[in-house]
């Protein structure tokens, strides 16, 4: 049996007719850029997440550095965030010529470990950057309490957990802004790149919409310094009508999600664990098993789509070398960089799909 790690036909084509329509409203108004599809997405997005504002932009990464560019991130700061997590979120800061200065994570969760983030505040810490890896929001309480404590800004990196809840407040409500990406592999997939910025701070808002469009409030007239993140039209099109369905397809994911606990249980895999009054999204379902690198092999062997998130902790990048980091300084990040392996997960994954690959990663650890 053939299981891909990801089938996004299997998403497309029950709701291929409605896109293509909504594609073509795009096309015949030649409204390309920003405009009022944008705008209906932005409203709709921003409900859903429960934030006054949602700035739609080019990409996950492109909310990142709005948000930190919107905070005044400028050299010689600092920046707290996961060295666990995707090259973004520590390369935005970089990118300012802010430094990030890693934490390490919990080993359950994979998220930002709260009780580490005290020893890391200096003062030249302007933000707090942690991320809601694989679906399931961060401590936000505990990060909080720190941020609040020193008067530094938070940004969630939510670019894995649109929807993701804790405690029924959803990712992007919990800081100054919430940053999503809607790569086509997230659980709500444009059609190539875009992202968005969710934020109830009205100034923050207006900052970032400015920065957008080269810091400019009229054409030709730029009041600050940004850079080109715009929202296209088609893909804000192509959003809106897959946030009708976003729900239904996280259902699906803990459906899948629950039956692979169920199977795992009892066996050398461990399952991702999630944390009591947290509700993950599934973005991935990250098991950590011995021999990581063997099990994948195996798998791969028998038709299943694995992948490895993430291979090597950012603090032992080799852009990052200048930063200090040397092996074993983050235990955690390392360890998990061994050991996980994200398994099939999306929502059209059907339960013979699912018992086969919990059965052949079963039999790959013994």
């Amino acid at each position: 049996m053939e299981v891909k790690l990801l089938d996004l036909q299997a998403q497309y084509l029950p709701i291929r007719a409605e896109i293509r329509r909504a594609i073509d409203e795009v096309c015949d108004a030649q409204a390309l850029i920003l405009g009022p599809h944008v705008e209906r997405f932005e409203r709709s997005l921003a409900e859903y997440c429960g934030t006054k504002h949602a700035i739609g932009v080019s990409s996950g990464t492109d909310a990142l550095l709005c948000s930190l560019m919107a905070l005044g991130i400028k050299p010689g700061d600092e920046v707290i965030c996961p060295s666990f997590t995707f090259f973004a979120t520590a390369g935005s800061i970089a990118r300012l010529g802010a430094k990030p200065v890693f934490v390490d994570i919990d080993p359950d969760t994979f998220n930002l470990n709260p009780d580490l983030l005290k020893r890391k505040i200096t003062k030249q810490t302007r933000a707090i950057l942690p991320v809601h890896l694989f679906g399931q929001l961060a401590p936000m309480e505990a990060i909080n309490d720190v941020a609040q404590a020193h008067d530094i800004p938070v940004v969630e990196d939510a670019a894995q957990a649109i929807g993701a809840k804790r405690h029924d407040r959803r990712a992007c409500g919990w800081g100054r802004a919430g940053c999503l990406s809607f790569y086509p592999s997230k659980n709500l997939g444009a059609f190539g790149d875009a992202g968005a910025i969710c934020t109830s701070d009205d100034k923050f808002a207006e900052t970032c919409r400015l920065l957008r469009v080269h810091g400019s409030g009229q054409t030709y007239y730029h009041k600050i310094l940004g850079g080109m993140f715009r929202l296209a039209a088609i893909q804000a099109a192509v959003l809106s009508v897959k946030l009708k369905y976003l729900d239904q397809w996280h259902e699906a994911r803990r459906r899948n999600a629950a039956l692979y606990n169920q199977l795992f249980e009892g066996t050398k895999v461990r399952p991702p664990a999630v944390e009591p009054g947290n509700c993950s999204i599934y973005n991935q379902y990250v098991i950590r098993v011995p021999d990581r690198d063997a099990v994948k092999q195996r798998l791969a062997e028998r038709g299943i789509g694995t992948a490895v998130y993430y291979p090597l902790g950012l603090h032992l990048q080799e852009c990052f070398k200048d930063l200090g980091y040397r092996a074993g300084d983050l235990p955690e990040t390392e360890r998990a960089c061994r050991e996980v392996l994200a398994l099939p997960i999306y929502p059209e994954l059907g339960e013979e799909q699912v018992r086969y690959v919990a059965a052949e990663v079963i039999a790959a650890v013994r």
